[in-house]
């Protein structure tokens, strides 16, 4: 039977020691598949900025039961949130936003989109480097680099803003009552109080 035009999904095999084609390829579906995957976790924008949603909490349980439903619902948008501020923040400061570009790409790189069924350890010098020290490295070389470009201030001014902008959408968004169901998968529930 022929197979003519058809196009394989995955190699079966892992690509012979001189060849490197397929490799390549399959790194890259899996780093489309994993940021899919990621992506598919944010939630609507269009919910997330309904200005209907939005009231003062009546209270300090309230606030805390918000917050608290906002943070699991809405994860993945607030960290995008947060990254776009630092990022623009970077924007008047091209060496470090070079900098930290290639700091993301070396984690994205080296640890995130590193499937550990396939590649269990990276080999540097003939020695196999687990993730402990491979974050611990990242870690410290990220570090490094932000104190030489000289933004470090700069930097954690952004971070603050960005945290201080989602909390307080987190604190002023009303949640939806199916939004409490998911919030007590993430975090654990608060006893209720006794009042006196």
């Amino acid at each position: 039977m022929s197979k003519y035009g058809t196009i394989p999904t995955s190699s079966s095999t892992p690509p012979p020691e001189g060849s490197s084609s397929t490799y390549p390829l399959d790194f890259i579906s899996r780093a489309k598949a994993r940021g899919a995957s990621a992506l598919a976790a944010r939630r609507p924008w269009r919910e997330l900025a309904d200005p209907g949603a939005l009231s003062v909490p009546r209270g300090f349980p309230d606030a805390y039961r918000r917050a608290r439903a906002n943070l699991a619902h809405f994860a993945a948008n607030y960290a995008l949130v947060v990254l776009a501020v630092v990022f623009a923040s970077l924007l008047w400061h091209p060496v470090s936003l070079l900098v930290f570009l290639a700091c993301f790409a070396a984690w994205l790189f080296l640890y995130f989109l590193r499937d550990r069924n396939v590649d269990q350890t990276l080999i540097f010098c003939g020695r196999p480097v687990g993730d402990g020290v491979v974050i611990a490295l990242l870690s410290a070389v990220t570090l490094v680099l932000l104190l030489l470009t000289g933004a470090t201030s700069n930097i954690l001014i952004s971070l603050l803003v960005g945290l201080l902008v989602v909390l307080l959408h987190a604190l002023l968004h009303r949640p939806a009552d199916s939004i409490d169901e998911e919030a007590g998968r993430w975090y654990t529930p608060v006893p209720p109080s006794s009042n006196y």
